[in-house]
């Protein structure tokens, strides 16, 4: 910004992410990475007294902490210093209904994904965004990693040509056994089909997936072929997800994501071949990509090193070989949300490539075609969004 004064903070609410809660600390921290937020306000829990703990735990003022989102928003848009923004980052089902309160009050919204745990919700959604002036962000975090914004910039330049094979797969082993008997609260809601909708482990990393393999490549999936199974005993939803994928324009895609998987932890892998070159990327080695151009030796780019592009630098804070992830991905969501709210108060828009309601309502198209695919034992399904 030069010699301009910086914009004044942007001020948050949060609905969600008291106590306890992983996610919320991963969005708090995130806003502030760059300095373009102050948490002021939050309906961090579901009754006012552990709200007004978890404020008191964070630094907001006693009477800014609400028992409920509705009752936050309508306060909130009354204040002469109410919020500008908020972060939804409670489990899917409530998604929806939190985003409304806001969004129709002129409060732009970042939320947790996916978008919200079913397809009529989806569709009210994409309505409600599309109907307010405030603008709505979802994290899916790992389009933000500078390798990957690399890997979209290199596709787009036609440096692979044209793309022929996706791969693209998403595994852990943390449910590998009946965690949720335990009440442990990370797992209980996540394979409950009342709070995360009717995927599971689909829902939960293969959205991720998707969203990623699309990021990237830009193709549009036309058709999937899916085989979810569960295989820990009782449990509601999938834990284990295989698919195909049929692109407009002929690509050939496949997708795993698991969670039953000994061995692995957040094990995010990305490979696109096209006609004159391909390229893999694996999440926890985020700072590097094997890069092959069609009939020459394999090498390796590096964020911030030599070959590096304008687009994966612009997302770089700090020097080549130091490690850079998962809380910047997040954190570049934040900045670039920052970045179109501060033109916004000017009147103007501003274009990011941070996800929005067209990715999240892909995303749970996505979700319903696999799991109709699957009850049809894995029959084709057009893929509608």
């Amino acid at each position: 910004m030069g010699t301009e004064r910086k914009p004044a903070r942007i001020r948050l609410g949060m609905v969600g992410g008291g106590r306890d809660a992983f996610i919320g600390g991963v969005h708090r921290i995130a806003s502030r990475i760059d300095d373009h937020y102050e948490l002021v306000a939050g309906a961090f829990s579901s009754t006012v007294e552990k709200s007004k703990l978890s404020g008191l735990d964070l630094g907001v003022a006693e009477d800014r902490s609400y028992g409920n989102f509705k009752e936050m928003a309508i306060r909130e848009a009354r204040l002469k210093n109410g919020i500008e923004a908020v972060s939804i980052v409670t489990p899917n089902h409530l998604h929806f209904a939190a985003a409304k309160e806001f969004l129709k009050r002129g409060i732009h919204v970042i939320c947790d994904k996916p978008l919200t745990s079913t397809a009529a919700d989806a569709k009210k959604f994409l309505n409600l965004v599309n109907d307010s002036d405030a603008l709505f962000v979802l994290t899916h975090n790992y389009t933000a990693y500078p390798m990957i914004r690399q890997a979209r910039d290199m596709v787009s330049n036609n440096e692979l040509g044209d793309i022929r094979v996706v791969q693209v797969e998403y595994a852990q082993d943390w449910l590998s056994t009946d965690l949720e008997s335990t009440d442990q609260k990370q797992a209980s809601w996540r394979v409950d089909p009342e709070r995360s909708g009717a995927g599971g482990c689909i829902g939960d990393i293969g959205t991720h997936a998707f969203n990623l393999a699309g990021f990237v490549t830009g193709l549009q999936l036309e058709s999937l072929c899916a085989d979810l199974h569960t295989f820990v005993d009782g449990r509601q939803l999938d834990d284990n997800v295989h698919i195909m994928m049929r692109y407009q324009g002929g690509a050939k895609g496949m997708l795993w994501s698991s969670q039953v998987a000994p061995g692995n932890e957040n094990g995010l892998r990305l490979r696109v071949y096209g006609s004159k070159g391909g390229i893999e990327w694996s999440q926890e080695e985020p700072n590097k990509m094997w890069y092959t151009p069609l009939g020459e030796a394999t090498r390796l780019l590096t964020r911030s090193g030599p070959g590096a592009t304008d687009a994966a630098n612009e997302v770089s804070r700090i020097p080549a070989g130091h490690p850079e992830g998962y809380l910047e991905g997040f954190a570049t969501l934040y900045r670039e949300t920052a970045e179109a709210i501060y033109a916004a108060r000017d009147g103007k828009t501003l274009d990011t490539l941070c996800p929005g309601i067209k990715a999240g309502h892909e995303g749970i198209a996505f979700i319903s075609a696999a799991v109709a695919s699957s009850k049809k034992n894995g029959s084709w399904v057009k893929f509608g969004n």
